[in-house]
């Protein structure tokens, strides 16, 4: 299992008029957490791209249990449980003070510069392998 943890500060053009964040700024945040948890683990979105991997969303589930309001600091915990194969699953779990705000996944396909599905690449597979030992 891979984990990592990232916080987000709530800005105001994230928030509505009530000053609670808008469902949609939720996505950008998982974006942040997926980048820096690949990262962390010496994968770089920008490597990926250059050497024709490109990772796009295909599913996405998100449940909003408490709001995150303006100015708040929003943890999200990172975890991939299995390992990558033609796709890889990250799960969220979105943190205010202790309290769970926000759950939910994203899978991402591996896919060539054509758009054809590709296995996950051997460097990937040998970096994240360590992890799941």
């Amino acid at each position: 299992m891979i984990t990592s943890s990232t916080d987000i500060e709530v800005r105001y053009a994230e928030t509505d008029m009530m000053g609670i964040a808008h469902h949609a700024s939720y996505l950008p945040w998982l974006e942040i957490a997926r980048g820096n948890l690949l990262k962390e683990k010496g994968i770089s979105y920008a490597k990926l791209e250059e050497s024709g991997i490109l990772l796009p969303v295909v599913e996405i589930k998100m449940n909003y249990r408490r709001p995150a309001t303006y100015d708040d600091i929003v943890t999200i915990n990172s975890v991939i449980k299995e390992r990558p194969f033609a796709k890889i699953r990250v799960d969220y779990e979105l943190q205010k003070e202790d309290q769970i705000i926000a759950d939910g996944y994203s899978i991402h396909a591996f896919m060539n510069q054509s758009g054809q599905p590709i296995k996950a690449p051997r460097f990937i597979k040998e970096k994240l392998a360590k992890e799941f030992e």
